[in-house]
């Protein structure tokens, strides 16, 4: 079975976690290196013959026009995660408009030859409390999926319980990929990507893989280019659970992803969805 490889193109000064200590406005007065790790990233993927879908922050886009372009020509395909990383949660249906707006120039300013139709939420920030609005928005820009919600119940910041399990029509014209979960003795464990990958040995993540493939379901997993830089800057102003969740294991994700690809075979969302 063919499974859906994503990388949510963002850099690691970007994330929810480190909200509180780097604020938006000091982005630009960062290290940028997702450039690198993208890299290192689109050379394990041609190494094993795997494309992906790459959902591109606009905010990386309009700085590493060269990055999105090479993304591209690689076979992969485009998606987008947005301008600015803003949460639905956090924002209005008009400023999700403008955001989404602005990320989809940034994105056709770098030249690519295909138009996105597929989307993902920061933080998977598609919830009950903003679907009803967020996605006719999605449509309006001409989406074609969304890949943002996570069926569980427990997560603080994101999930919607009683989601269904499988790739759905969430609208008439829009597709659901949610995130994968295994879904045993009633509950539901999360596994597919992100820190569930860096924090949970791999024999979870392929023992959960194998285990949802078998019930008829492709997965759809998820990383982030930092995810797999151990050497980028260290945050001193971190609650120890903010650390643990960013820094653990950033030098096990490349192996891991490596033996991941081996394991199963990977395509784009856009191929799994057919469409």
């Amino acid at each position: 079975m063919k499974n859906a490889l994503s990388i949510d193109l963002e850099d690691w000064f970007c994330v929810k976690n480190l909200a509180q200590a780097i604020k938006r406005d000091d982005w630009d007065k960062c290290d940028l290196r997702v450039r690198a790790n993208t890299t290192r990233i689109l050379d394990l993927l041609d190494r094993h013959n795997v494309r992906a879908t790459f959902f591109i922050l606009g905010w990386v886009a309009d700085r590493a026009p060269d990055l999105i372009r090479d993304v591209e020509a690689r076979g992969h395909e485009i998606g987008v995660h947005g301008y600015n990383h803003l949460l639905l949660t956090e924002i209005t249906p008009e400023e999700f408009d403008e955001d989404l707006g602005k990320a989809l120039e940034a994105i056709a300013r770098t030249g690519i030859k295909s138009r996105p139709i597929g989307f993902r939420a920061p933080s998977f920030s598609m919830v009950n409390a903003t679907k009803g609005w967020a996605l006719p928005i999605l449509e309006k820009h001409g989406f074609q999926y969304d890949s943002s919600v996570f069926p569980v119940g427990f997560h603080p910041d994101y999930g919607i319980a009683d989601a269904p399990l499988s790739p759905y029509k969430i609208t008439d014209k829009l597709y659901e990929f949610p995130m994968s979960v295994l879904e045993m003795f009633g509950r539901r464990f999360p596994f597919c990507g992100g820190g569930y990958f860096r924090l949970f040995p791999y024999t979870y993540t392929r023992y959960c893989m194998r285990k949802v493939n078998e019930q008829g379901r492709a997965v759809v997993f998820y990383l982030h280019p930092w995810e797999v830089d151990p050497d980028q800057p260290r945050i001193k102003n971190l609650s120890r659970s903010q650390k643990f969740r960013h820094y653990r294991n950033l030098d096990q994700t490349e192996r891991r992803l490596s033996r991941l690809v081996n394991d199963f075979q990977f395509t784009t969302v856009r191929e799994v969805l057919q469409i």
